[in-house]
């Protein structure tokens, strides 16, 4: 999941190739000189429900993955009475069943007086027995149909002077500029990855190249008229996402990955990230982001991790 905050700046107008970071192989760095740095301390997270704060509040959450009853019962559990006036931004990965995710989004829109979704892969999986899809396009337009029905946002608004711009994204193994892993037996991304066999796309369509990156990155253009509006007239914006650079994540994930975090995810989740007219100014530690910020990445250095390697065979 990927969250941006684009701050005040009187030059905000940008050109439509600047959301075509995807069909132009994103050209990143364009971006980075107008992401507002969130924060430059790493604090613990307090609860997300606590406090009232005043004025509009935004909350983000991704990876819901109501399909695992754990996951459903903590939205069920998310209370209702402290965020009927809140914003939530729904960054993918909701339910693989259609009926788990329409069930979801229910609850969350009954919790919040404005909830924003974007699909993820796995809302877009066609596997399971009983959901006949013709195609994961065909899933796609179910579940913006569902989301139409329910009052849920999936294109750009401005509530209370904040812009709010879901995108529509996919990926592509291309857009990895690291250098591959030598000497060892990694499994291909085809062989990796669920989405080359849970997905199903029409002819014209493949993970092969980059025309899935493109025909998402597409969908965004018919709202470019609304996004220029929204450059023009306000002076915060947030973009969101499932893919691409994650700047702020936070996703509930399935119930064994959150047994790994450091700090779970039931406890702080929904995270605010905008209050009373301002962008949040904390983040939860995570194990990776605390040991480089204090040490230098080094993406050109192919060896791997002690760790990591004995999972591995050599070639």
């Amino acid at each position: 999941m990927f969250v941006r905050f684009i701050p005040a700046c009187p030059s905000l107008s940008q050109k439509p190739t600047n959301l075509n970071y995807l069909s132009k192989h994103i050209a990143l760095n364009n971006y980075k000189r107008k992401i507002r740095t969130l924060c430059t301390k790493r604090l613990q997270i307090p609860p997300s429900t606590s406090g009232d704060a005043g004025g509009l509040r935004v909350f983000v959450l991704s990876d819901l993955h109501t399909d695992y009853a754990e996951n459903m019962e903590w939205v069920k559990s998310i209370s209702t009475a402290r965020h009927k006036k809140d914003v939530l931004l729904v960054a993918g990965d909701v339910a693989e069943t259609y009926d788990n995710f329409v069930l979801t989004m229910r609850l969350l829109k009954d919790g919040f007086e404005h909830v924003f979704f974007i699909p993820g892969n796995h809302d877009l999986w066609c596997r399971r027995d009983g959901e006949d899809y013709e195609d994961s396009l065909e899933k796609l337009n179910r579940l913006l149909d569902a989301c139409r029905e329910l009052e849920v946002e999936t294109n750009p608004m401005v509530i209370d002077g904040l812009g709010i711009i879901p995108i529509f994204s996919w990926y592509h193994e291309s857009f990895d500029r690291e250098k591959d892993v030598a000497g060892i037996r990694i499994p291909s991304l085809e062989m990796a990855c669920k989405d080359f066999h849970a997905c199903k796309w029409p002819v014209e369509l493949s993970n092969q190249d980059t025309s899935l990156a493109l025909y998402f990155d597409a969908i965004n253009e018919k709202n470019m008229n609304v996004i220029k509006e929204i450059q023009r007239a306000c002076s915060q914006i947030i973009t969101f996402s499932h893919f691409v650079p994650r700047y702020v994540q936070a996703p509930l994930a399935y119930p064994r990955e959150r047994k790994r975090r450091m700090n779970g995810g039931e406890n702080w989740l929904p995270f605010c990230i905008f209050s009373d007219g301002k962008f949040a100014d904390k983040l939860s530690p995570c194990y990776w982001s605390d040991y480089y910020s204090a040490n230098p990445r080094t993406p050109h250095n192919i060896e791997l991790a002690p760790w990591v390697a004995r999972f591995y065979k050599q070639t």
